[in-house]
């Protein structure tokens, strides 16, 4: 693990917290040296952990590469690997490309299933990127378009959070796939349904209901534990038609009274219910907590903050238009995401809150670091994850191999809550990024283009248009 020190101010932290110097704002270039125990529990939490809140902000399709290629001290590049590709004007030679550096809203998606993330990781050279076909497999290759790396001036509010704070750089998905299994693994760290099988790829019903809602007919793809991509339907996706328990971290959490919620933008048109992972878990489903714990529209969050009412752990989910996925035409995401960060920042929720931001999937970008290959297709590509918290490691560079598995092992390990057995079992938690012991940050706010309000008066998008 790495942290971004300057040695004359190291010493003058580890000074002014001897001095009794209390909370403290600094930035990546400006950690202390010395912290002393601030002694903070929190209510319902371990012992150790001053955490009592924990809030999971959830973007979408982007790896770590391409928000962060060029971030100081990160494992990032401005050149990609690619393998000979002929049928591309002008055909490709195999060796390195740079990548282009482009603004955050791209003019299309890139087919990110799990056969392209197969073709582009090309057991573990990175250099197939250029040969995955585009519309899901059905189109021309998508040649040099992966290769390319978002702007830093179009993120800003991402590049100063994770020098403020923590960043993660050896963040895994699940799998190899795409948004609908990356949302069951927020929420359950894996998806087998039959012994040795798991969910994969989208529903065959494609940009609809992706759960109980699913229309008549619809199924799922599976993909065996040796990561084999197999051609025959699973079941609808729907935990009543699974063949062995689906537990997520609601059952953990209920059982010790751990309170939740998940905010998204809609429950009743397409775009809220594919995006919702609780949709396909039956007892949510058709049982109050769909009322109860499935908030919209997702901006109710900021009254839950507001009034005290901000739950232990919440999910948060984008409207399309703020999403940072692909093809949306906006550039919104990054001042949505600091409107929540500072909402929090800014009210008592604060001293005792983790922020743990992340994309779901890797959208079909070019990214230079290779997974580990464990079950069910995974690990998959690296995203991006920052960690805000006033107890975040500041200026701190994670290289500790995290899994989506680890944001739920870090909830498990808060509130002793038992684990689910999936890969929250194997991951290593998020807690490296934490020091206890260190005066909390004061909280500066995150300077955006976009403010809360322009979020709470933006009317729906609507469903996309385009494979998630």
């Amino acid at each position: 693990m790495r942290s971004r020190t300057i040695a004359f101010l190291m010493l003058a932290g580890a000074v002014l917290a001897a001095c009794g110097g209390g909370s403290t704002s600094v930035p990546a270039t400006q950690q202390a040296a010395s912290r002393h125990a601030s002694g903070a529990s929190g209510h319902g939490s371990s012992s150790s952990s001053p955490i009592q809140h924990v809030v999971i902000v959830v973007q979408e399709n982007r790896t770590f590469n391409d928000l962060f290629a060029t971030f100081p001290g990160g494992d990032g590049t401005t050149y990609g690997k690619v393998e000979a590709n002929p049928n591309c004007s002008p055909p490709i030679q195999a060796g390195t490309i740079p990548l282009q550096k482009v603004p955050l809203s791209v003019p299309s998606d890139m087919n990110h299933s799990y056969p392209a993330y197969q073709q582009a990781r090309d057991s573990g050279n990175m250099d197939g990127f250029d040969l995955v076909h585009s519309k899901g497999g059905a189109g021309p290759p998508e040649c040099t378009f992966p290769y390319q790396y978002t702007d830093p001036g179009a993120i800003v509010p991402y590049w100063d959070m994770a020098e403020q704070y923590a960043l993660a750089e050896h963040m895994y998905t699940t799998q190899g796939s795409d948004s609908f299994t990356a949302h069951q693994d927020l929420i359950r760290g894996g998806t087998e349904v039959e012994r040795g099988k798991a969910l994969v790829d989208l529903p065959t019903c494609g940009i609809c209901w992706w759960g109980c809602d699913a229309r008549n007919g619809t199924t799922t793809h599976l993909v065996t534990k040796l990561g084999a991509y197999l051609r025959r339907p699973g079941p609808f996706p729907c935990t009543r038609h699974f063949q062995i328990p689906y537990p997520t971290l609601r059952n953990l959490m209920d059982a010790k009274r751990i309170t939740w919620k998940y905010y998204l933008p809609v429950k009743t048109a397409s775009y809220g219910q594919l995006m919702s992972a609780f949709d396909v878990i039956w007892p949510v489903r058709n049982g109050p907590e769909w009322k109860n714990n499935i908030i919209t529209p997702q901006t109710a969050i900021f009254n839950d903050i507001s009034n005290g009412t901000l739950p232990q752990v919440s999910w948060v989910i984008p409207d399309q238009n703020e999403s940072d996925h692909p093809h949306t035409s906006q550039d919104t995401g990054p001042s949505w995401v600091a409107s929540i960060v500072n909402a929090i920042g800014q009210s008592t929720y604060w001293q005792h809150t983790a922020i743990i931001i992340v994309w779901d999937d890797w959208g079909g970008f070019y990214d230079n670091m290779p997974p580990q290959q464990l079950d069910y297709g995974g690990l998959g590509f690296r995203v991006p994850a920052i960690i805000v918290s006033p107890y975040a490691k500041p200026g701190y560079i994670s290289t500790t191999n995290y899994e989506f598995g680890s944001i739920l092992r870090y909830i498990e390990d808060n509130w002793n809550l038992g684990q689910l057995g999936t890969s929250d079992s194997r991951a290593a938690s998020l807690i490296d990024s934490f020091n206890y012991s260190q005066p909390p940050i004061t909280f500066v706010k995150i300077p955006s283009q976009y403010s809360k309000e322009y979020f709470i008066r933006a009317k729906y998008s609507g469903p996309p248009d385009t494979d998630m």
